[in-house]
């Protein structure tokens, strides 16, 4: 991937509005550290802030929120499996007179909001602004919603319909990878989520913030489910063909068995063998064999083994 260039946005100001809102493109820790001293950020938070492989929080740090959230956004969609290769991170700081933004990655839908409902008037608050950065975060896992769901329907069809031989253990793990990954996600998110969305103070933004959370979490959940379930089959199809090939071999053995052991007894070349002079002694021996595979399947028949 190439190199992100380092930026620093100012999305909202105060001259305009009540608040502000900064927004740093993979910004270097003294730029970080600079604005932490600027609004008074602490350490910790800072910290977690540079972290790239931060999974979703949400904290209350003296007069400031501090909150972290993953952005489905993946490296390489078909292996990726987690959560840094699957999601980019972006780290937020809000209080009631500022924003900040920081993300290693490119995210258009930032300035779009800014846009749309900032620069609008829309927005009247930061808190405004995280709801629809959060909105937008959750609708980034529309995208996967729809691939993952033909997946689980192109390896049912091959489990049920195709031919049995085609390796699909190595898909089907990565669907199972990426669902779980992203129930994780979304899981770690609903405190998130809830803090926005109290029960006693909801209100219709925030309220459509939840309702989208509800419904993603659901779809992935389902989604994990028909996976699992799926690979369940798979293995008990796996292994009824196991114990399908060896019932054929295991018939094919006890027809051959008493065959192979006359054909040892008259292979011994012993010299006092009678049976090797008579005249009807291969005939007889072919018949006997006959026979004997007459005997078995009658017995497997009647025992309904073939």
């Amino acid at each position: 991937m190439p190199k992100q260039q380092r930026m620093l946005k100012q999305l909202a100001s105060k001259q305009k509005h009540t608040y502000e809102w900064i927004d740093l493109l993979n910004p270097d820790e003294s730029e970080v550290h600079e604005l932490a001293v600027r609004y008074g950020l602490h350490e910790a938070s800072v910290i977690d802030a540079l972290q790239q492989d931060h999974l979703p929080k949400y904290e209350l740090v003296k007069d400031y929120v501090f909150l972290i959230l993953r952005i489905y956004d993946p490296v390489n969609e078909v292996e990726a499996d987690t959560a840094p290769e699957l999601t980019n991170k972006l780290a937020i700081f809000i209080s009631d007179s500022y924003i900040i933004t920081i993300h290693r990655s490119e995210w258009a839908q930032l300035e779009q909001i800014s846009r749309d409902t900032v620069e609008t008037g829309v927005c009247k608050n930061p808190r405004h602004v995280l709801l629809q950065i959060m909105k937008a975060g959750l609708h980034t896992y529309d995208r996967p919603i729809g691939k993952l769901t033909s997946a689980i329907e192109y390896y049912e069809e091959q489990v049920f319909l195709k031919d049995k031989h085609k390796p699909i253990l190595k898909g089907l793990y990565f669907v199972k990878r990426k669902v779980d990954v992203i129930r994780r996600l979304l899981l770690l998110t609903y405190e998130s989520v809830d803090r926005l969305d109290p029960t006693d103070t909801s209100n219709a933004y925030s309220r459509d913030l939840r309702d989208l959370y509800v419904k993603q979490q659901t779809i992935f959940d389902t989604l994990s489910e028909n996976t699992n379930h799926l690979l369940g089959i798979y293995f008990s199809i796996s292994a009824q063909r196991t114990n399908e090939t060896i019932r054929v071999l295991t018939i094919f053995s006890v027809f051959f068995m008493p065959l192979t052991f006359i054909v040892g007894i008259y292979g011994m070349n012993f010299e006092h063998m009678p049976e090797l002079k008579w005249k009807l002694g291969y005939p007889g021996v072919m018949i006997l064999m006959l026979l004997i595979v007459v005997i078995i399947l009658t017995w497997f028949k009647r025992k309904r083994w073939l």
